[in-house]
């Protein structure tokens, strides 16, 4: 098929290029400035064309003759003064009208899983552009994913800052919360196979992996992974979401803009539902101990981590 992935550059678009060569189709990227640069392997196979997706500028062009467009457009940054959910929903639209337009068959959209009760800002941003992709191509899926265990994954990133940074690792009330981290492979894998199957037409599923864990729990999985002796301390009465917010991303080199929003998603359980996309599509997955191994020898392959 000839497929246009946005977001070409970022950890799950950079991976998910290779993949889909790998299976012989025609890729297009997609991006808002000069030509980036991609890796000497598949340079040449893939045709970078310059567009916004907010303003629509070059969009026709990039989506013409698309069958399987990949929107991988997250922002959770303010952008010329609007908030993220803003920029979010105007570049949403503008691609959806795009599409439709080209006639593309298929947008594949990665968001993330939705908690009970009122999800978080950048949630609920999430679950509107989600629905404005399906609504404008009704064969499109998207994919809800739990936190992504990946080298270049910002929230894996974001623990793994604060671990290596804090003697003390303390962590407010919402360590009981649960979800189930998800190896940045196996959203790889369900991404490629999504472009084809007819079955999941139209629908929503989550990506998640095989272990449920407490928020708690997987920060002291990566501290024991990467050899730390970190003592915990639990703030089992106290959420501090906006103090917590902006301490931990001082602590870990990241924008608050991007930090605050993630913590927000903390304050209840987030957890699949079933089926799952893994079980529908067939892919097997990594253990949560093999996602985080992995994960950080990635990371070392290309960046010493100081702690370990």
């Amino acid at each position: 098929m000839r497929i246009l992935v946005t977001g070409i550059t970022g950890a799950i678009g950079g991976e998910l290029v290779p993949r889909l060569l790998a299976d012989g189709h025609e890729l297009r990227g997609l991006s808002r400035g000069d030509a980036p640069t991609l890796p000497a392997a598949w340079s040449r196979e893939v045709a970078v064309m310059t567009g916004d997706a907010v303003s629509g500028l070059g969009l026709g062009k990039a989506l013409r003759g698309v069958d399987v467009a990949y929107y991988l457009i997250h922002s959770m940054e303010p952008q010329s003064g609007a908030r993220f959910e803003s920029y979010e929903q105007m570049a949403a639209r503008s691609f959806a009208r795009a599409a439709s337009r080209a006639g593309v068959g298929r947008i594949v959209y990665l968001g993330g899983l939705v908690p009970p009760g009122t999800p978080s800002a950048h949630l609920t941003s999430r679950l509107t552009v989600e629905q404005t992709l399906l609504d404008a191509i009704p064969g499109s899926v998207a994919l809800r994913a739990s936190i992504v265990i990946g080298a270049r994954s910002r929230s894996f990133r974001f623990l793994v800052r604060l671990i290596e940074r804090m003697p003390v690792l303390l962590i407010p009330a919402w360590r009981e919360h649960r979800t189930a981290p998800v190896d940045e492979r196996d959203v790889v894998e369900c991404l490629a196979r999504a472009a084809g199957e007819a079955a999941i037409a139209g629908r929503s599923l989550d990506v998640a992996g095989p272990d449920t864990v407490t928020y708690g729990a997987l920060i002291e999985r990566i501290r024991d992974l990467m050899l730390l002796d970190r003592p915990v301390v639990s703030l089992r009465q106290l959420s501090l979401t906006p103090i917590a917010s902006r301490v931990s991303a001082l602590i870990a080199g990241e924008q608050h803009a991007l930090i605050g929003p993630l913590m927000e998603g903390l304050a209840s359980d987030l957890l699949p539902r079933t089926p799952l996309a893994t079980e529908l599509l067939g892919v097997r997955q990594h253990s949560l101990d093999s996602a985080i191994e992995h994960a950080l020898r990635e990371w070392e392959r290309l960046e010493p981590l100081q702690a370990r």
